[in-house]
């Protein structure tokens, strides 16, 4: 088996990996950088079924990662894709509320909003209406006009293409096998490599490889299935991006209308907790060890964590189309149902769980030493995020 060495190998080749490389480059124009995937091409997981929505910022709490990336990572993301000709609506967003109950949580978004610097905007029913005469809302809702949607996939093929220009090699079906931690050596399926430097960006898998470094030792991460419907008909019947307010004890957002850059509109997604890794569907890569031990967590979740017990009741009913249907109804005035008949690809988050706490982990974690870094829980904003936070990694722990 033939050796490859390097100054940098990345493993993963979602969007932090790109953007991790691309921003490598820059700082180290003559290192050898390289990038491996286990599938045969990028965007195979996460970073190319996600719903490709740019978000504002304003959801995470001042003193997080997430706070301190996102809004800078949207303005970064909507000038790489002018700069390069790619696509982009920058459609906006509203939050609506139901009750009373969530007219506090608004609120609270609000306030987060403005420490993180978002511009964001309270608004009344009548000036709903004006920016989405769809939307409903009781008394008061958000407007976050610099929320946009993009084109995941585009993105990265874009990525990937400057990443060669700057001799960025990626080796495409290199699946990640094991690791001689005390060479810096990893083993694959068709090469070995070795690396002054290791950084995992393997998303689902980040976790168990991060282990075999001596990390993640207080983590693993839990699958959740992101399921989507789409609204077939040519109508535009909303304009902008249409959410609900979320329960803020939860890392998820809620069924939602999105509105994609060529006008289709997605319905979702589901956080619905999965029983393997690449539990896309009920025989995609099953693994029988992956079903047993998230069962484990899953189980243990279920009879100890009341939030989670909740989450799990009211998403697994979400495999059902009806259901999700009926939820998002409660975000406008009018929908014509039977135009709601396809499913969309679905995507699985990557979700970290603290073994201590049992708490769903809300922000980014990153766990290194002087030979490998991982990157532990790159989950939503993660896209919009990207750039300026795989800069602020290779600034702090790579330079």
């Amino acid at each position: 088996m033939n050796k490859v060495c390097s100054d940098f190998l990345i493993i993963g080749s979602g969007i932090i990996g790109m953007t991790l490389a691309f921003n490598l480059r820059k700082k180290f124009p003559h290192k050898k950088i390289i990038i491996i995937e286990k599938e045969k091409e990028m965007g195979a997981h996460s970073s190319g079924r996600n719903s490709g929505v740019l978000h504002a910022g304003f959801y995470y709490t001042p003193d997080s990662l997430k706070a301190r990336f996102t809004k800078e990572g949207n303005y970064e993301m909507q000038k790489f894709c002018e700069n390069n000709n790619l696509k982009i609506n920058k459609c906006g967003k509203v939050v609506v509320a139901k009750n009373e109950q969530e007219l506090e949580i608004l609120f609270e978004l609000k306030k987060r909003g403005d420490k993180n610097g978002v511009k964001l905007y309270i608004i009344n029913q009548k000036e709903l209406k004006e920016i989405e005469p769809n939307a409903k809302t009781y008394e008061y809702a958000l407007w976050s006009p610099d929320t946009s949607t993009i084109d995941p996939l585009e993105i990265l093929k874009k990525l990937d293409e400057k990443l060669k220009e700057n001799n960025i090699e990626i080796f495409y079906n290199t699946k990640y096998l094991s690791a001689i931690k005390e060479t810096n050596t990893i083993l694959t399926n068709h090469y070995i490599f070795s690396a002054n430097k290791i950084i995992n960006a393997a998303g689902l898998y980040a976790d168990k490889i991060a282990k075999d470094f001596g990390f993640s030792s207080l983590y693993t991460i839990l699958p959740f299935k992101g399921l989507y419907l789409e609204y077939t008909g040519n109508d535009m019947f909303i304009k902008r991006n249409i959410y609900p307010v979320p329960n803020i004890q939860n890392p998820f957002l809620g069924v939602h209308f999105t509105v994609k850059v060529d006008n289709k509109i997605k319905i979702g997604p589901t956080a619905i907790p999965c029983l393997w890794r690449e539990n896309y569907n009920f025989i995609s890569r099953f693994n029988l060890n992956e079903f047993i031990e998230i069962s484990k967590w899953n189980i243990t979740l279920f009879l100890k964590s009341k939030n989670f017990r909740k989450l799990a009741y009211q998403e697994i009913k979400k495999y059902i189309k009806p259901i999700i249907i009926k939820e998002s109804e409660k975000l406008v005035n009018y929908l014509e149902k039977q135009k709601i008949n396809k499913w969309s690809k679905p995507g699985i988050r990557a979700q970290l769980l603290n073994l201590k706490t049992l708490e769903l982990v809300n922000d980014f974690v990153v766990e290194y030493d002087n030979n490998s870094l991982h990157i532990l829980n790159a989950v939503s904003p993660a896209f919009t995020a990207s750039f300026p936070f795989t800069r602020f990694i290779v600034e702090k722990y790579l330079s």
